[in-house]
């Protein structure tokens, strides 16, 4: 039956667009297989496994299934022997593709080189997105991107072409909304280096954010392993209406389950309410789902994915998926690890922050509070934009406020700046208008890329420490992301919001109540806005910006210079001793949130992403320490001397002496960047002892050969003390599940012993053992 559908589908495309296209001999021959897309026509979409996957896995746990276990069992490397068990096993999987965005490629690609591999395994994209400073608009950026990072472009686009890896040049736009109208559909499995890749579950995919290290697993057809997540049902019952968006429903998810409610666990969304959602609003919901530790989140497959897919040039892989709905959807009678239910007709317009992403407040409340707060009321900048809110409905729903204000002759009070998801939505806005209107009422727009999401903000209009405010439909607000500067009070809303709030220029306006003064003097009310979620035309896909890997690599050459600034090839680090780690000194007992923005900052540290040593320049300079209250200023324990954090690791490193970190709690939380553990290995870190970790930055520091250690009792962070020495003992017989012991010795001779507990499996026990995942990797091939 999804042969014929799919020829159905070929006829009818045939047929519109002319009988010369297609000859209905080779329709009929190709009529049993669908390319995963137009990119890659010998690589197949294949429903039937997955679904030969999940009965074995359905006659074995016999119960229903929720959709993210359909698709995650779907993948298993052995669906026979596999041990299942939410929140406890180890998965062994098989994702379909890889992507990887530039600032995480060259680290990607870099540890892939050192695997000695000749090609990729999978499908696997490289992303120019990152690397784009916004300075004075899209092409005199993008311009300048590509001169000052043509070193880095040349390396990424050579190793591409060497290694089989897709790569889409700089402006092609950020790589969740390539990802979204490229490559995912319903029931694929992708991992990206990058915390939002979950972006893809707007398409009812399960796309998951990972380190460079995991990518490169993948890329080398190794499975790739995954703690068995937790599921998290939000039934959604109602109806969005008037100003309420999709970005409202995560930005309450956000408030009901805070930066770490979601950890090991997957969001899946269900309900009536969800047909009110356009494919590229749940992927907003998804994408965001990275801000409250989720592993990844979900919608099932409705006729609004099916028209987005059509849309966007694969109505083949929809008419393919229709076939096989029932696994694309969860099983009736599934149950959820928690059950969240949100009524569409009472949610009302949110804006969170400052500082943190799960600070929800309504639209008609945060003036007030803000005034309460001390938070600066005046908006310096409005932003929308990023991979969270940039595709055709947010810009058409922007432009239709924005229209209305230019009707009665006002413009934004507030800086505003525009930013496209990618080179189709940027042609396509300019052709149906919505780009113009956008930048008549003031605003700039910026390149198709991340920008000042990521801190790629050349911003001069406020001074560092200088108290401001701005307002963006981003989706992390962490202290100093977007500007460096740390009293910047940075808010998250809605598109549509954000643009009714740079009109005003104040939070103290809302939109559903108050009005605004036209050039007449007269008041009027905006009325809430109104847009197609897709284009009535044909998507303008814009300039071709897509490099095709050639079938064969090998004589293609990728140029490293030992002496360049920007790109460094890896060193393997040192393989454990056999001994227990003892007596290291603390570099840092941080204070409170440490995120990997505090970790390995990125604004102008970007440039240095392919250089480990370089980079390793920013560890943890934004962390607070315990012992001042100060960033990036710590003892030195041998000369007693306070001094900048990366220069007292490097002194340590220099004279042979091992360290650790001690955190708090959910530390490592935000992006996927691997760097953050990479850093503190490559100058002599050993173990990061913590309240509790991130999902992402704890694998991420097993990976490289680091101890990620809990406290048994969270109350023993507070039995630390800076100028305190630690042993971790027990290694010998390192095992999972098996707590290891800390010996603190403190400076007057005296000591304690304390619990730490650890996640760590048999396999990843080896990477510990042979120094890191990819070391470990050497030696099984050596084998």
């Amino acid at each position: 039956m999804a042969s014929y559908c799919v020829l159905v589908t070929r006829l009818q495309q045939a047929l519109s667009n002319g009988v010369r296209r297609y000859h209905v001999s080779s329709i009929i021959c190709q009529r049993a297989r669908v390319a995963v897309s137009q990119f890659e026509p010998n690589e197949y979409v294949d429903y039937e496994k997955l679904e030969k996957n999940i009965n074995i896995v359905r006659k074995r746990l016999d119960r229903p299934l929720t959709l993210s276990e359909k698709i995650v069992y779907g993948h298993l490397d052995d669906p026979v022997k596999q041990v299942i068990e939410r929140g406890k096993t180890y998965l062994r999987l098989r994702p379909d593709r890889v992507a990887m965005q530039d600032a995480t490629a060259q680290m990607a690609m870099l540890q892939f080189i050192s695997s000695g591999l000749p090609r990729v395994a999978v499908p696997s994209t490289i992303h120019c997105d990152h690397l784009i400073e916004a300075q004075l608009g899209g092409e005199k950026d993008l311009q300048r991107a590509k001169d000052i990072n043509q070193e880095v472009y040349n390396f990424l686009a050579s190793a591409g072409a060497k290694y089989g890896v897709g790569f889409w040049k700089p402006g092609s736009g950020i790589i969740h909304q390539i990802i979204l109208e490229n490559y995912t559909y319903p029931g694929v499995m992708l991992i990206g280096t990058d915390s939002h890749t979950p972006n893809g579950g707007g398409l009812g995919s399960i796309c998951i954010g990972v380190g460079g290290a995991d990518a490169v697993d993948v890329m080398a057809g190794i499975p790739w392993e995954l703690k068995c997540p937790k599921v998290i049902g939000v039934k959604l019952t109602g109806k969005l209406s008037g100003w309420t968006s999709p970005k409202d429903v995560i930005l309450k998810v956000a408030g009901i389950l805070t930066v770490k409610g979601g950890t090991g666990a997957i969001i899946e969304y269900h309900g009536p309410g969800i047909d009110s959602i356009s494919c590229t609003g749940m992927a907003t919901i998804c994408n965001m789902g990275a801000e409250i530790g989720a592993t990844t989140s979900i919608f099932p497959f409705n006729h609004r994915m099916k028209k987005y897919m059509g849309k966007t040039g694969r109505a083949e892989i929809a008419a393919l998926a229709d076939e096989f709905q029932e696994h694309l959807q969860p099983d009736p009678g599934c149950e959820y690890d928690q059950l969240i239910e949100i009524n569409l007709d009472e949610l009302k317009p949110l804006i969170n922050g400052p500082f943190t992403p799960d600070l929800a407040h309504t639209v008609t409340e945060i003036g007030a509070v803000a005034e309460k707060k001390g938070w600066p009321v005046d908006i310096r900048v409005g932003l929308i934009g990023s991979c969270t809110n940039s595709s055709y409905e947010d810009m058409g729903r922007s432009a239709a406020v924005a229209k209305q204000a230019l009707a009665k002759g006002i413009k934004c009070k507030s800086q505003f700046t525009v930013t496209p998801g990618s080179e189709q939505i940027r042609a396509t806005i300019e052709r149906d208008g919505y780009a113009k209107i956008l930048r008549d009422v003031g605003g700039v727009v910026l390149a198709n890329a991340c920008g000042p999401c990521i801190g790629q903000w050349d911003r001069r209009d406020v001074k560092k420490g200088e108290k401001n405010t701005i307002v963006s439909s981003y989706n992390r607000n962490f202290t100093g992301r977007n500007d460096a500067n740390p009293e910047t009070h940075a808010f998250v809303t809605s598109p549509e919001m954000v643009t009714a709030l740079a009109l005003a220029g104040t939070l103290k306006f809302n939109p559903e109540t108050d009005q605004l003064t036209g050039a007449d003097g007269k008041k009027f009310k905006l009325q809430a806005p109104d847009a197609d979620e897709l284009p009535k035309l044909e998507f303008d896909p814009g300039q071709d910006t897509y490099q095709h890997p050639p079938k064969d690599g090998s004589s293609q050459h990728v140029d490293v210079s030992p002496t360049s600034q920007r790109l460094q090839l890896l060193e393997p680090f040192d393989k454990w001793d056999g001994k227990d780690l003892e007596d290291m000194l603390i570099l840092i007992k941080v204070k409170g949130k440490c995120t990997t923005d505090h970790i390995s900052a990125a604004g102008p540290w970007l440039k240095f992403r392919g250089h480990l040593d370089n980079i390793s320049n920013n560890l943890l300079i934004g962390a607070i320490n315990m012992e001042n209250d100060k960033a990036n200023t710590v003892r030195n324990s041998l000369t007693q001397e306070f001094g900048p954090v990366p220069d007292t690791a490097r002194y340590y490193k220099k004279n042979n002496v091992k360290w650790v970190v001690v955190g708090d709690e959910n530390y490592g939380e935000g992006s996927s960047r691997e760097h953050a553990a990479l850093e503190p290995r490559h100058l002599g870190g050993r173990a990061i002892l913590t309240k509790s970790f991130a999902r992402i930055h704890e694998t991420n520091l097993k990976k490289q050969g680091l101890l990620p250690l809990t406290f048994a009792d969270p109350a023993d962070y507070d039995k630390i003390h800076p100028v305190d020495k630690l042993s971790i003992v027990g290694l010998a017989d390192f095992a999972p599940g098996k707590p290891l012991k800390c010996i603190i010795k403190h400076p007057n001779g005296s000591q304690e012993t304390i619990l730490l507990n650890h996640t760590f499996n048999e396999s990843q026990i080896e990477w510990f053992r042979a120094g890191s995942a990819l070391n470990r990797m050497k030696e099984l091939q050596h084998k």
